[in-house]
C-alpha cells in the first residue's frame, strides 16, 4: 500500500511539473523543444514496449513513425482531409502496413529479425524519397495544417500546442501503464524472458509478439502523426534509421523495460544537446564519452540502475527483519 502511495505521488509530481513548465521559461523555443522532445517520448514508449517488454529490437521504428506523419500530410494537403480525421487514419494505416511486415519478420529471431527490420526501414525510406506522386519525393510536404480547434481551445500558440503534445503523452502514458501491468503486459515479458520458457507456459509466441510489435507501431504512428501537425512539413529524413537509434539511446538512458525510463531518457538528452549547442561540431566529443559512462557504470540505465539499488535495499530489510 505504501508503496502504491509512493508511486501515485511520484507520477503526481511529474504531472504537475508538466503543467506547470511554461510558466518557467523564458521564451517560446523552450515549449518548442519540450514539445518536440514529448513527440518523441511517445515514439520512444513504443519502441521500448517492442525492445525492453518483449526483446525484439526493432530498427524500422523511425519508419512507422513517418509512415503516420506521412500519412497525415497525403490527407491533408493532397486530399483536403481535415487534421483530426487523418490523425485517426495515420493510426490505422500504420498498424496495417506493420500487420504484414510484423507477421513476416517476427519469424526471424534476435539479431536476424533486427537486420531484418533495419532493411524494412531502409525500404519505407526509399519508397518515400522515390514515390514523388504519392510523398512529393526529396522535396517533402509542405504547408501541412495544424490540429482544428476543439470547442474553444485552438492550437495556434506555442503554449497550446505544448499542452495538446503532453495531453498526448499523458494518456500514452496512462495507456502503456495499463498494458505493461496488465497479464498481456506479463506475457511479453514472458516472451522476453526466453521464447521456451514462454512456450512452456502454454503462450503463443507469434500472435503475442505481433500484438507486441502493432501496438508499438501504432504508438509510433500516432507520434508521427503528431509530428506532421506540429511541424508543419515533412521529409524523407524523418524515415532515416537515425532516429530509431536516438530513440535506443533514450531506452538506454533511461532504462530498459521500465515506463519512467523512456520518459527520462527522451526529455533528458536533447536538452543536454541543446545546451551542448555552444560547442557546435564538437559537442558530441562531449556528449559521446557521457554516454559511454552511463552505459558501463549504468548498464540498465538511470532508472532501472535505481530500481535494482531500491530492489536490493528491500531485499537486504526483509533479512535483517528475518533474522531479528
Amino acid at each position: 500500500m505504501v508503496e502504491r502511495i509512493r508511486t501515485l505521488v511520484g507520477w503526481g509530481v511529474l504531472l504537475l511539473a508538466g503543467l506547470l513548465f511554461p510558466f518557467f521559461v523564458g521564451n517560446d523555443y523552450h515549449l518548442t523543444v519540450m514539445s518536440t522532445a514529448y513527440l518523441f517520448a511517445i515514439a520512444t514508449l513504443g519502441l521500448n514496449l517492442i525492445v525492453g517488454y518483449t526483446g525484439q529490437f526493432n530498427l524500422a521504428h523511425a519508419s512507422f513513425m513517418a509512415i503516420g506523419a506521412y500519412t497525415v500530410g497525403i490527407l491533408t494537403v493532397d486530399h483536403g482531409y481535415s487534421y483530426w480525421l487523418s490523425f485517426f487514419l495515420a493510426g490505422v494505416v500504420t498498424v496495417a502496413i506493420g500487420l504484414p511486415l510484423g507477421w513476416v519478420s517476427l519469424r526471424l529471431k534476435g539479431h536476424y529479425f533486427s537486420i531484418f527490420t533495419m532493411c524494412v526501414g531502409y525500404i519505407i525510406f526509399l519508397v518515400i524519397e522515390k514515390w514523388e506522386d504519392l510523398t512529393h519525393g526529396p522535396v517533402g510536404i509542405i504547408g501541412i495544417p495544424g490540429p482544428e480547434p476543439i470547442g474553444a481551445v485552438d492550437f495556434e500558440s506555442p503554449r497550446s500546442q505544448y499542452y495538446l503534445m503532453f495531453f498526448f503523452l499523458v494518456l500514452a502514458v496512462w495507456v502503456m501503464r495499463r498494458i505493461v501491468n496488465s497479464l498481456l503486459g506479463r506475457t511479453f515479458m514472458a516472451i522476453r524472458n526466453g521464447d521456451d520458457l514462454a512456450e512452456a507456459l502454454g503462450i503463443n509466441l507469434m500472435r503475442n509478439k505481433l500484438t507486441a510489435f502493432l501496438l508499438s507501431v501504432l504508438y509510433a504512428g500516432w507520434a508521427g502523426a503528431l509530428y506532421a501537425g506540429y511541424v508543419r512539413f515533412l521529409g524523407p529524413d524523418l524515415a532515416g534509421v537515425q532516429h530509431t537509434f536516438d530513440m535506443t539511446v533514450y531506452v538506454l538512458v533511461g532504462g530498459l523495460g521500465t515506463l519512467i525510463g523512456p520518459l527520462l531518457g527522451s526529455i533528458s538528452v536533447p536538452w543536454l544537446t541543446q545546451y551542448l549547442q555552444f560547442l557546435q561540431e564538437y559537442r558530441f566529443l562531449i556528449f559521446g564519452p557521457i554516454l559511454i559512462l552511463l552505459v558501463i557504470y549504468l548498464p540498465h540505465g538511470v532508472v532501472g540502475t535505481w530500481l535494482g539499488w531500491r530492489a536490493r535495499q528491500a531485499d537486504a530489510a526483509r533479512s535483517n527483519a528475518t533474522q531479528e
